[in-house]
């Protein structure tokens, strides 16, 4: 693990609330192996972070200041050693700080950084579900000579842990994904089926999931449009609207106990894809992490 200069989510405009504090807790793991396409999510946890400074604390449908939720940022770790040592190391991470109550923002790194944190979370919280947001399924048995790459997330997930899962917005598979979904019986949320003009598929997803929910979002499953800078970019994607709604309906309707947001890989000279990941994670607090200021009817995990 290597510890590098990093800022604060937030930067000094957002106190710091301490580890012991805090109610969330940022992770910024800084993984990248073997990337299918184009290279640099495992820089991505630093410029979400320095991109974070320029966001406005207040949330312009509830009106709530997310800056003064009780937050703390991790130094980043960067996980070394085969892929399977390092999905082994951030699953300690994870577990070490969801053992003491805290919700958990883990910010990667390409998609692989989800294997550890979700199978954690499993551990720790019963009853657990998994919303991966993606134009990918993940579901290969192995790319790339490991079985624990990013092609294989939601097959790790799925063989090793047991969690349900509701995928969404795929639009990119190979045949072995294809078979493993019929298999298992799965039923993805395919990007063509979303209507842009009716959102009844939210709730439908929702239905879909066990009380308490892990929610992935691997940057590709926005429209290129929204987000271009990610390391496989498909057409046909999420709009920055749909995905709000989204993360708004879990929260509202399940418990969400832990998140990540994975797969930036920086285009420069830009800053929209950084400063649209970063624009996500304060709905993940102000409508997931942080429930109680949104829906006081149910309360925090």
């Amino acid at each position: 693990m290597t510890i590098k200069p990093f800022t604060q989510f937030g930067g000094v405009e957002v106190p710091d609330a301490g580890f012991e504090k805090a109610r969330i807790i940022v992770l910024p793991l800084c993984y990248e192996h073997s990337p299918s396409y184009g290279a640099g999510s495992g820089a991505g946890p630093f410029h979400i972070l320095e991109a974070s400074v320029q966001l406005e604390r207040m949330e312009e449908e509830t009106l709530i200041d997310w800056g003064l939720f009780k937050i703390h940022t991790l130094p980043p770790m960067t996980p070394c050693g085969s892929p399977e040592q390092a999905v082994a190391d951030m699953k300690t991470a994870a577990e070490k700080i969801m053992a003491k109550g805290k919700f958990l923002l883990s910010l990667g790194g390409d998609h692989a950084i989800t294997i550890g944190p979700a199978i954690a979370a499993s551990r720790i919280y019963p009853n657990l579900g998994i919303v991966q947001v993606d134009a990918h399924m993940d579901l290969r048995d192995q790319w790339n000579g490991s079985r624990y790459n990013h092609a294989c997330v939601m097959r790790r997930i799925d063989e090793e842990a047991g969690i349900p899962m509701v995928q969404v917005g795929i639009r990119a598979f190979c045949a072995e994904e294809l078979d493993y979904v019929r298999r298992r019986n799965l039923r993805p949320v395919y990007a063509h089926t979303i209507d842009p003009a009716d959102n009844s598929w939210i709730q439908e997803a929702v239905e879909r999931l066990p009380e308490n929910v892990y929610l992935s979002i691997d940057l590709d499953g926005l429209d290129p449009s929204v987000l271009p800078a990610t390391g496989t970019p498909e057409p046909g994607g999420l709009s920055f609207r749909q995905l709000i709604s989204l993360i708004k309906a879990v929260g509202r309707g399940r418990r969400v106990v832990a998140a990540d947001i994975n797969e930036l890989a920086k285009i420069e000279g830009s800053q929209v894809s950084e400063y649209t990941a970063a624009k996500i994670a304060t709905k993940i607090f102000i409508h997931c992490a942080d429930r109680e200021a949104v829906f006081p009817e149910r309360g925090n995990p």
